[in-house]
């Protein structure tokens, strides 16, 4: 396979201050050290793990420009992007919740829109046949003027925006399985049949009041938004079978020119943010289900962003696991937690409960 991989240290040169873990300091809240859980290590780490196993040599490395003006604001107003670098030039601040930024902050932000944006292109293109963009800052929680959730812009529906505006591609599907729910790519596509939105996530986690079962897009949008809220303490099965009777069932049906997937690494076992009980296995057994789906709609076009995940010991041995895949490479990051996460996996009465759960839903969206 020829996989791309878009990475720039810039990104991570992104910063936001005065917080302690997703709380504002203040009062009786504490300065941290680390500030928000949002931090670039996860993701430098990643790249170093790939760097010490070699497999960053079976990748073809690229940079980005930022996306320009032009290519932002086909998805976001221009209001907000002239308050976003009229603040990025001053010192930075914040705009929205829980999405502060430093100086330079609006350039860092378009790079990482930049990345997925290429990444989009080159696969559409030819160029490769699959890419990761290891984006950062992220951006699936982004609308269109409000940026929340540690996301300043919407990188994948940038990179989605510029591919329809320059004839690249006409339908595109964008799953997104960070544990948290896409509401700002849900929102920015809600009324829309050309762009396939599927959100799966942990049922109110963040944010707190959207991504329910019901909400199905609207207008012409009707039936091409599908949310999958699991409950707390799904794994590895509950995952697999979410793809196997509701995500490909609705891809393949869509028939896209593309699949983008928001790839948040937030439902791993040891992810601070969420509840679930993923493993490196997991996310490297959805990404081989969405290649094999992807050769059978789309000649094999996918390209995978990096949006969550907290935990910087087990990020880098996901995120290993995933691209390794989508390489077609034997090199390993064998997981340092093996036996122990399949330990820790639901046992066969809570696998039965999931399992029906996610049968009703496939089933309210007409996937028997």
């Amino acid at each position: 396979m020829r996989t791309g991989f878009y990475w720039d240290e810039k990104c991570f040169w992104h910063g936001g201050g005065n917080y302690a873990f997703t709380l504002q300091i203040g009062g009786n809240v504490q300065p941290t050290m680390g500030g928000l859980p949002e931090n670039p290590e996860t993701k430098r780490r990643l790249k170093n793990l790939m760097d010490v196993t070699g497999l960053l040599s079976e990748v073809h490395v690229n940079s980005a420009d930022p996306a320009d003006f032009e290519t932002l604001a086909r998805v976001h107003p221009p209001e907000y992007l002239n308050n976003f670098k009229e603040m990025s030039d001053n010192g930075g601040g914040e705009l929205g919740l829980r999405t502060p930024f430093a100086q330079g902050g609006y350039e860092i932000a378009a790079l990482s829109a930049g990345l997925a944006t290429s990444a989009i292109a080159d696969v559409l293109s030819g160029k490769y046949d699959n890419a990761y963009a290891l984006s950062r800052p992220p951006g699936h929680h982004c609308l269109p003027d409000f940026p929340n959730g540690f996301c300043l812009l919407n990188n994948i529906a940038v990179g989605v925006e510029d591919a329809i505006a320059n004839g690249g591609a006409e339908r595109v599907a964008i799953l997104d399985w960070d544990v948290h729910h896409g509401n700002g790519t849900e929102a920015i596509y809600y009324d829309r049949d050309d762009v396939l939105t599927i959100s799966i996530h942990q049922e109110h986690n963040y944010p707190i009041d959207t991504g329910d079962v019901s909400d199905r897009g609207s207008d012409a949008g009707e039936g091409y938004n599908i949310n999958v809220p699991l409950p707390p303490g799904c794994g590895h099965a509950a995952y697999l079978e979410t793809l196997e009777r509701i995500v490909i069932p609705a891809l393949t049906d869509f028939a896209p020119d593309i699949i983008i997937v928001a790839c948040g690494f937030d439902a791993s076992a040891l992810d601070p943010l969420a509840h679930m009980l993923c493993t490196p296995q997991t996310f490297a057994m959805m990404t081989e289900l969405m290649m094999e789906t992807a050769a059978d709609i789309c000649d094999g076009k996918l390209v995978l962003v990096h949006e969550g995940g907290y935990s910087e010991v087990y990020v880098p041995f996901c995120g290993h696991a995933v691209i390794a895949q989508m390489a077609g490479s034997e090199t390993s990051a064998p997981d340092p937690l093996g036996e122990i996460m399949i330990a820790r996996q639901p046992n066969l009465r809570m696998q039965a409960f999931h399992s029906t759960l996610i049968g009703e839903m496939a089933a309210s969206f007409g996937f028997e």
